[in-house]
């Protein structure tokens, strides 16, 4: 494993965002869901592309918290132009679980 400087770790920006809706990613090679998290005021509402369909449904994700990178240059999926990288563990399937707040905190809150 290669290690990095404290300096390094505060150049990634892992905040907190709420799903305000998720849809079917039907053109995605991989199953996947379009994702819009909203990150607060600052920051505003961005999308993603999220591979998490074996564990979630869509109407389920709506309103929950997550963790994501958002500063991450846009990077093109398909049609889909990804604005931030929401976060997650796989498990011993390769299923993606969603890295998330134990407790509610406020959108955009950066992860330190």
């Amino acid at each position: 494993m290669d290690t990095i400087s404290f300096d390094d770790f505060l150049k990634v920006e892992l905040r907190v965002g709420r799903i305000v809706s998720a849809t079917v990613f039907e053109k995605a090679r991989k199953p996947a869901y379009i994702l819009h998290v909203d990150f607060g005021e600052a920051l505003g509402t961005r999308k993603s592309s999220a591979q998490i369909t074996a564990l979630y449904r869509p109407e389920d994700l709506v309103g929950r918290l997550v963790l994501a990178v958002v500063n991450f240059p846009p990077k093109q999926v398909g049609p889909l132009m990804s604005e931030c990288l929401v976060t997650g563990f796989h498990n011993e399937r390769g299923e993606v679980a969603l890295c998330v707040p134990d407790a509610p905190v406020p959108l955009g809150t950066r992860l330190l």
